[in-house]
């Protein structure tokens, strides 16, 4: 049999199976197309404005403690024994609510976190689906998100379509 007959065809049917499993594959830079959003942007200055206000009063509940504590640092030689460690509980009673009410705030499942899962989630997930259609639109199999810890280290910058999707989501919000 010759051999060199069949290499033509085995370089066709190698590049038809090739070309029938191209995927197609884009790069989007959510945050970036977050921060692009003024519902976004409202959001965040509505979380910044909640948490400088929880801070501040953070802060007080903290000079509060110190000035407790330095006014028993300067009474503790006329105190008795009974006097300094009420005094000193306190003081330690007053830092645990300190504390607790930082942990409420800012806590991993603090106030601010859910707050914020109020306000940016319902944002995220529009983002979401302008995506999603997209990739319908233009038949990508997957998009892949450049601004988290997608582990990406190179990648050509035509296949960025952030812009693309920017477009979209001003025409979608114009409608």
């Amino acid at each position: 049999m010759n051999y060199i007959k069949l290499i033509p065809v085995c370089l066709f049917l190698l590049t038809f199976n090739t070309n029938s499993f191209a995927q197609k594959f884009a790069l989007v830079d959510v945050n970036r197309v977050l921060e692009n959003l003024e519902d976004y942007k409202k959001a965040q200055d509505e979380l910044d404005k909640i948490a400088a206000i929880w801070k501040q009063e953070i802060a007080v509940e903290y000079d509060k403690i110190k000035a407790m504590y330095n006014k028993y640092q300067a009474e503790q030689v006329l105190l008795t024994e009974d006097q300094k460690k009420q005094r000193e509980e306190e003081i330690m009673n007053r830092e645990k609510e300190a504390r607790k009410m930082q942990k409420d705030k800012f806590g991993d499942d603090g106030q601010l976190f859910k707050k914020r899962q109020d306000l940016v989630r319902p944002i995220q997930d529009k983002v979401l689906t302008a995506i999603q259609d997209f990739a319908a639109l233009k038949g990508y199999e997957a998009i892949f998100d450049t601004s988290g810890s997608a582990g990406i280290i190179f990648y050509s910058k035509e296949l960025d379509k952030t812009e693309e999707i920017l477009k979209k989501f001003r025409t979608v919000i114009k409608n």
